[in-house]
């Protein structure tokens, strides 16, 4: 007898899912605290708990190299739609674009009881001159939730390299620390909105085809002497009316 939907939600959280009739673990790691969904959103859906799901499937924005990004407006129309069926596919459920109790649970176990998500901590995103994520374009509130937004295309990024960790050299960085890192007057590490980061085991190129395809707008020149990958998503923020920016073109 399969396991009731409460059941598999119950056990997806707890890394664990039934396959065959024994327990198995699954890459779901546990959580302390879930958000308050409703029992399912889909295509029509409004408000709140929409934008939060656009913000955790972000990055499944396609399915290969393409300027686009999942609007966070709590609209859900196609594109959410479109997001949500390859979240779903990739992490084996049903791939049907309705976001039910299973659902859910998977995005559930990408939050950590922090705020932060399952395969990043905040401090690897702060300034590196002491600042947390304060001194900055924006309000230092702002920056924390551009960064958790971040962390979220990442996550997909990561699942995208076969669950390769993620090395962040650069993440926000506080006006003063931009300036003495010789970074652009309007670099998007200044609102908390960019990252540099290596990926375990796979090449710059390997990493820039790669985030074509998770929402980024902004992707610096993938043949950098320290080999690591700038992301930002400065087109969704438009933060100083950037223009989409993928220094190496499109590349496949």
């Amino acid at each position: 007898m399969s396991p009731s939907r409460f059941d598999r939600r119950t056990l997806i959280k707890s890394g664990l899912a039934l396959a065959g009739g024994v327990a198995a673990m699954t890459a779901f790691p546990a959580v302390a605290e879930a958000y308050s969904w409703p029992s399912s959103l889909k295509s029509g859906s409004t408000g709140a708990a929409v934008k939060e799901l656009q913000i955790r499937v972000a990055g499944w924005a396609a399915d290969g190299p393409q300027q686009t990004y999942v609007s966070v407006d709590g609209d859900f129309g196609p594109g959410t739609t479109a997001a949500l069926k390859r979240f779903q596919a990739a992490n084996h459920l049903t791939a049907n674009g309705i976001a039910d109790a299973d659902d859910f649970a998977a995005l559930d176990a990408l939050e950590s009881a922090d705020g932060s998500t399952a395969h990043f901590e905040w401090s690897e995103f702060m300034s590196k001159d002491g600042t947390g994520f304060g001194g900055g374009k924006v309000a230092e509130a702002t920056v924390k939730e551009n960064v958790r937004r971040l962390m979220y295309k990442l996550e997909a990024l990561r699942l995208k390299a076969g669950g390769r960790s993620i090395t962040i050299s650069s993440g926000f960085r506080s006006i003063a620390h931009n300036q003495s890192v010789g970074g652009a007057s309007n670099s998007m590490h200044v609102y908390g909105t960019a990252a540099d980061a290596y990926v375990n085991g796979l090449s710059t190129r390997q990493v820039y085809v790669l985030a074509e395809a998770c929402g980024f707008s902004g992707l610096e020149r993938y043949t950098l002497s320290d080999a690591h990958q700038h992301v930002d998503s400065r087109v969704e923020y438009a933060y100083g009316s950037q223009s989409w920016w993928w220094e190496s073109g499109t590349v496949s």
